[in-house]
């Protein structure tokens, strides 16, 4: 009879229900190989035979591409797995790996804004097997042997343990703070520096100084926001954030917003007699409103303004912008900004004047404020 302990002891089960199936399997194989020994024969591999439905699941994996066998996966873990609480990456970069110097690494961006680094890149990216040996709970492998004891601190410890996660396709994965594959090199540089390195650690010394270098210029946070392409996602998200806290949902009463200097000035300032037996104002005044207190009241509001505004049969708003103003924040700033701007009005000779003072206090949002050189000359020596 051939013995199985070699054979089984080949593989790491995580409970004992895995290991006696293995075990079983192994035997069976086992006693077929020794069978056909005896009998002067070739060494048999028994063969899975696939009968009833499986035929049909065989047949249409073999017309599948690899990318659709690897989304039907995601779907089905996405299935059976999705019950958990597990985070989520929002992003990830799948389309563009990180690469830092030589090395390849998967990272995400969770929906906290944790960034992380897929436990098996952030291992390679050390020069270490991605199925390294842990030997300690509290010590992760890239970590562990007696001569980087010295140099960890709890606040590395703390940030060294495992992120349990889910893929933006809903698989389970797991990783490591972003923040911590750079100290981690700086323990390998601090235990080489003090010859307290063993052999076998010298190598991921080497490939911690090539990471450090490549981390030398650009911070590892910006790295995996790139490669991701979270900086996007992060960008319309506080757009959204901000148009949330300032746009209404709903229209707002009608109250006397615009004080009756707001338009004395501009009558003035552009040249203009004032009526006095009349409210009509001309028609162009409303694209002066825009520029003067929406587009410099916050980023992107006169866009979502007009999105939300309805209108007439003719085209023409039914109701007042800043009626879609939230009370608790949007109307506040209007009325705040509009007495800032009546105040330059009134201490401007000119409209000119008053588009100077105004860009410089208020400028439009997503502009860069302008310089004015007007009147200047370059000595080469500088402003």
């Amino acid at each position: 009879m051939l013995d199985h302990t070699g054979i089984v002891n080949t593989f790491r089960m995580d409970n004992a229900s895995k290991i006696a199936r293995c075990l079983h399997y192994q035997r069976r194989q086992a006693i077929m190989q020794a069978d056909a020994y005896s009998q002067g024969g070739e060494m048999v591999t028994a063969k899975k035979v696939v009968s009833g439905r499986a035929k049909g699941g065989v047949a249409r994996a073999k017309h599948l591409s690899a990318k659709e066998r690897r989304e039907i996966a995601k779907r089905a873990a996405a299935s059976r797995w999705g019950s958990d609480d597990l985070p989520r990456a929002v992003c990830s970069s799948e389309d563009t790996p990180l690469q830092i110097a030589d090395r390849t690494l998967d990272c995400y961006v969770l929906e906290d804004e944790t960034r992380v680094l897929s436990q098996a890149g952030f291992l390679r990216a050390l020069g270490r097997n991605k199925r390294a040996a842990t030997r300690s709970l509290e010590v992760p492998p890239m970590l562990q042997g007696a001569g980087l004891r010295p140099f960890l601190t709890p606040e590395i410890l703390q940030k060294a343990h495992p992120i349990a996660f889910r893929t933006p396709g809903g698989l389970r994965a797991s990783g490591y703070l972003a923040e911590l594959l750079p100290e981690v090199c700086e323990v390998y540089l601090k235990a080489r520096d003090a010859k307290t390195l063993a052999p076998n650690q010298r190598d991921v010394a080497r490939q911690a100084e090539i990471l450090m270098r490549g981390l030398a210029t650009v911070g590892i946070i910006a790295l995996v926001d790139e490669a991701t392409h979270y900086q996007e996602l992060r960008a319309k998200d506080a757009l959204a954030r901000i148009l949330e806290l300032f746009v209404a949902k709903e229209i707002q009463a009608w109250i006397r917003t615009f004080p009756g200097d707001y338009y004395r000035e501009i009558f003035r300032l552009r040249g203009l007699e004032y009526p006095r037996d009349s409210v009509r104002r001309p028609r162009y005044f409303g694209h002066l409103t825009n520029d003067i207190i929406y587009k410099r009241l916050a980023p992107g509001v006169l866009d979502e303004l007009k999105r939300v505004t309805l209108r007439d049969d003719d085209g023409r708003p039914k109701h007042k912008l800043f009626q879609r103003l939230t009370s608790n924040l949007g109307y506040p700033k209007l009325r705040e900004h509009l007495g800032s701007v009546v105040t330059l009005m009134k201490l401007s000779c000119g409209w000119m004047d008053f588009q100077v003072k105004l860009n410089r206090i208020h400028p439009r949002y997503g502009e860069t404020l302008p310089f004015d050189f007007e009147g200047e000359e370059d000595d080469g020596r500088g402003l």
